[in-house]
């Protein structure tokens, strides 16, 4: 095989991180085995996006929050190695703790500055129940908080869409409502393929950018309209 010109190209790390609610409510009508369903059945699919691009190392982690927060995946993990092991619940919504120890992780070091910008998703039921602003602005305070692509997926009515916009930091990019199991798979399904595509495909973020915005958002799954004959949540 011909070497490139000036050598291979480096590898770039790109941290992906699920924040995951796990509170009480999450248990109610199968919202918490819907989740776990939606993030197994998405695997394959993160694998094959980064196989199309070998110039960026995809790692996965996990953490979770209810009463306090706690890594579920805790080492960035290559995608090809990820397993998802089924969260559980219990507790209230202590997102502000969880951001914290996002922003804990996204420091230099751990993170390296090399790094693509990290793909943050948040999905949640409920309101914050601890001081979610301070643990918003503890996240904003490291320089791969404010670059990370940051998505929020809202899971049924009663979830605090203002909160999760204000995660999100931008007004053009709106959390994704998921009302349903299918909804919800749609949702995840887009922001493992699509956005991690974008993400780790760093030629292409010269053209389509939106301003305030590090890489290029793709066009979100279309969403039910509100009180869908298939909203269960």
């Amino acid at each position: 095989m011909a070497k490139r010109p000036g050598g291979e190209l480096a590898t770039r790390p790109l941290h992906f991180i699920w924040i995951a609610d796990c509170s009480g409510s999450m248990s109610i009508d199968g919202k918490i085995q819907a989740l776990n369903t939606a993030i197994r059945e998405a695997l394959p699919h993160m694998r094959t996006v980064a196989d199309e691009n070998p110039n960026a190392e995809v790692l996965v982690r996990a953490l979770k929050f209810s009463s306090g927060a706690q890594w579920h995946v805790s080492q960035p993990t290559p995608v090809v190695d990820f397993k998802w092991a089924d969260l559980q619940t219990e507790g209230v919504t202590d997102l502000g703790r969880a951001l914290a120890m996002v922003a804990e992780q996204l420091r230099i070091p751990p993170m390296s500055d090399r790094a693509l910008p990290p793909v943050l998703v948040l999905i949640s039921d409920g309101c914050p129940t601890d001081d979610f602003h301070k643990g918003l602005q503890t996240l904003m305070n490291e320089p791969w908080g404010k670059k990370a692509v940051r998505i929020a997926i809202a899971i049924g009515e009663d979830a605090d869409t203002e909160v999760l916009q204000k995660f999100i930091g931008h007004p053009e990019l709106k959390p994704l409502q998921a009302n349903s199991p299918e909804a919800l798979v749609r949702s995840i399904k887009w922001v493992s393929t699509a956005v991690l595509k974008s993400a780790s495909s760093p030629a292409s973020q010269a053209a389509g950018m939106t301003p305030g915005l590090n890489v290029p958002i793709p066009t979100p799954p279309s969403a039910a309209g509100p009180n869908s004959a298939d909203d269960v949540w």
